[in-house]
């Protein structure tokens, strides 16, 4: 379990471990992978999905089944689905960004490339997370995974965190950084 190394010590990084280790076991790691990506975003973007996984009312059946439907109609891999199902039996649905998270983590680190947290004040482009990618790479030395989000507070530039370090070049920062500098 070289691939883990400390995930494994939260509930849904010990979900993550067994999604990976089965979606390697059955060559679907990149399928697993897109289909966790539309959930992610489906998430992000859909607040019924996000009070379903988050119902505590729901019966572990009526979970069971809304979400074996919300996984047909996205058309989300065989493996996948079965997770979800397996998710909602336990009631740990609401693991599941975090189990996202992890799996992303796992993914990564099974590829060699390092994760990049990247908050940005409004959406980036295609062509600027490959390029922010690129630049990332020559500073860590290995290939970098872009996560982006957005935060419009942050006013403009970015926020990056790559592991534990952090390149805070926000606008809200500098002028915060600014403000305490004029206070002297």
């Amino acid at each position: 379990m070289e691939t883990t190394g400390g995930i494994q010590a939260s509930l849904s990084g010990r979900y993550a471990v067994a999604l990976f280790e089965l979606a390697r076991d059955a060559s679907a790691l990149d399928a697993v992978a897109e289909s966790l990506a539309a959930l992610k975003a489906a998430l992000g973007e859909s607040r019924d999905l996000r009070d379903l996984i988050n119902s505590p009312v729901l019966s572990r059946d009526a979970a069971g089944k809304t979400i074996a439907a919300v996984a047909s109609s996205m058309g989300l891999d065989a493996l996948t689905a079965n997770f979800l199902g397996v998710l909602a039996q336990n009631r740990r649905l609401a693991q599941l960004p975090a189990v996202i998270r992890a799996y992303e983590t796992l993914l990564s680190n099974h590829r060699g490339e390092a994760r990049a947290e990247v908050t940005s004040a409004r959406p980036l482009t295609k062509t600027q997370i490959t390029a922010l990618a690129k630049s990332l790479k020559a500073r860590v030395g290995r290939d970098v995974a872009v996560d982006a989000k957005v935060d419009p507070a942050i006013l403009g530039g970015l926020v990056v965190k790559i592991g534990s370090q952090m390149i805070d070049s926000s606008i809200r920062t500098r002028l915060n950084s600014l403000a305490t500098a004029m206070k002297g």
